[in-house]
């Protein structure tokens, strides 16, 4: 089959049936929706940049896709509802909901509902919890909404979620508020690049420093002595691989507008904000900072947490933070800028329309280390003698060898109070998993009745990304067990050189951070850092089958994902 053309399925009644339900679902749509879905089949109408609201008891969303500009650059996007982001889904706890998903694409779709807690067949993932949304077809999410908070949603099909198939999730809790604030903001991070998605894995495949374009060399000005140089060299890294796609070719978007297109959120000042912050990006990790302005971390996931005060903090890919903020001056920079530091998103906090603040220029870009490496052996270890990259015998006698894996880490410590990269050494506050803990007691504190060690495994040269060194093709009949109600303590230890989001669909999980166990936090994604380690607390509390897997696109696209399925009780 050609790209782009239309895949005639073979007419059955169980075909006719949908098609008759998709038809009737379109009927009840909104005449912008309607006519909106036909322009996206005839080629698509031009994708608009931010999003509306939609809410009540039954939601319509369309999947098409269109043409998309981004501060003068072109390119093609899959939009839901018209836009990119797609619209704001704002339900309430305690409420069933009814979401109507039309696909007007010429291949298959989906909608996973990240870090909601819903019936396994609900989730939203091909392969795994249901068959996909095929060309034409509507498939109804139907489940009740227990919880409150800030997620998002995005496409789990192919890799559409890095064209634009995304949009924010806000869920109004049953009760009032822990937290008092006068406005309430949302700021959606993610990416655009002009090239295909398909595009950019095939040269990451063809070779993973493809994009990174601050290598070092003869000229560079990277405080690396010529001992660190030379180690470097021998073991054919830079240290400067920091992400895998940088802002060689992406625009990094604030609720879906480039950092020259001038977001603005308006307030008095005095006021408290609620922001919403929802890494929705493919695979940038964001340290986000707004100069001059304190942000005090009041949830954490979706999950409220004890109030930390900050003044920056990393969100991995997938991750959501909502903090309260207090602007008094005129104007303020809210600044993203990518972990590698090669862009930025920007957004402005202002008290009248147009005013702004100051910018300030790029941060030098951060450098790999030794603990990056799994290699730090206390304070002053600096030397690869008796070191390799690859002994093998560290790992577990399950861990599949093979070409899947070019590094074991030597020392993969918990580093759960790690700030991640390039903010290790600033002079302000910034947060970290160890200054987390859970707002409300959580219900399940039993002791864990058994250790589920994990290794993240990769080979960045062929671009192979794993868990246990199989890839998920391999693996897919080889799922990860878990009992109902099993209480499980779950390490990942990361035998790679890049910090991975590792994310459990249907379930939230506490972090092992030393907190008590009735005050660990509760997450559905944690960012376990390069050569390091991190444990969570699980209670399998969710029959069905579920996905598990790294965030970051490219690396699940390229194999790092698995199943948890927990057994019925």
């Amino acid at each position: 089959m050609r790209f782009g053309e239309l895949k005639q399925p073979v007419l059955t009644r169980r075909h006719l049936i949908a098609r008759a339900g998709a038809a009737a679902a379109a009927a009840a749509m909104p005449a912008w929706a309607q006519g909106y879905s036909l322009h996206a089949m005839k080629g698509g109408a031009p994708v608009r940049a931010g999003f509306d609201a939609v809410s009540g008891a039954v939601i319509d969303l369309a999947v098409g896709h269109g043409p998309r500009r981004v501060q003068g650059r072109r390119g093609h996007a899959v939009a839901v509802n018209g836009s990119v982001p797609g619209p704001l889904v704002r339900l309430k706890e305690g409420q069933n909901v009814r979401l109507n998903v039309t696909n007007h694409l010429a291949e298959d779709t989906s909608i996973h509902w990240h870090g909601l807690l819903v019936p396994f067949h609900m989730d939203g993932v091909p392969g795994i919890s249901f068959p996909g949304i095929a060309p034409g077809e509507t498939f109804s999410y139907e489940f009740p909404v227990k919880q409150s908070g800030t997620y998002w949603y995005h496409s789990h099909s192919g890799l559409q979620e890095q064209q634009g198939h995304y949009g924010p999730l806000v869920i109004d809790p049953a009760s009032d508020e822990p937290a008092q604030y006068e406005r309430d903001y949302i700021l959606l991070l993610s990416e655009f690049t002009p090239l295909h998605p398909h595009r950019i894995m095939d040269r990451l495949r063809k070779g993973e420093g493809y994009f990174n374009y601050q290598q070092t060399a003869w000229a560079d000005d990277y405080p690396l002595s010529a001992e660190d140089r030379r180690m470097w060299a021998e073991m054919r890294m830079p240290a400067t691989d920091i992400a895998d796609v940088t802002g060689s070719t992406y625009t990094y978007l604030a609720n879906g507008r480039g950092p020259k297109e001038g977001l603005e959120f308006a307030f008095n000042p005095g006021e408290r904000i609620r922001l919403r912050v929802i890494n929705g990006s493919a695979m940038t990790f964001f340290n986000l900072r707004i100069p001059g302005l304190a942000m005090t971390v009041i949830a954490a996931d979706g999950q409220n947490v004890a109030p930390v005060e900050v003044d920056e903090f990393q969100i991995g890919t997938a991750e959501t933070y909502d903090v309260i903020i207090r602007p008094t001056a005129e104007a303020y920079t809210i600044i993203a800028e990518s972990m590698d530091r090669s862009g930025m998103a920007l957004a402005t906090l202002a008290s009248r329309p147009g005013a702004r603040a100051a910018i300030p220029p790029p941060r030098k870009p951060p450098l790999l280390t030794m603990a990056d490496m799994g290699m730090d052996h206390g304070p002053g270890a600096h030397s690869m003698e008796g070191m390799t990259m690859r002994d093998t015998l560290l790992l577990q006698p399950d861990v599949k060898v093979g070409p899947g894996i070019d590094m074991v880490s030597m020392n993969p410590v918990d580093r759960l109070g790690d700030p991640g990269l390039g903010l290790r050494d600033v002079a302000h506050r910034v947060l970290n998993y160890r200054m987390l803990a859970a707002r409300e007691p959580n219900a399940d504190t039993r002791e864990p009745s058994r250790l589920l060690e994990l290794h993240l495994t990769g080979n960045m040269e062929r671009y192979m990304w794993s868990f246990d060194g199989e890839m998920y093709s391999a693996v897919t009949d080889k799922p990860i067990r878990f009992a109902h109600h099993e209480r499980v303590r779950v390490k990942l230890v990361n035998n790679t050189m890049m910090a991975h989001p590792i994310h459990l669909h249907g379930m939230f999980f506490t972090l092992v951070n030393g907190e008590s166990p009735a005050r660990q936090p509760r997450k559905s994604v944690v960012i376990v850092q390069p050569g390091a380690s991190a444990q969570f607390d699980l209670t399998a509390d969710a029959p069905g089958d579920w996905a598990f897997h790294c965030h970051l696109l490219y690396h699940m696209h390229g194999g790092m994902m698995q199943t948890v399925t927990v057994m019925g009780p």
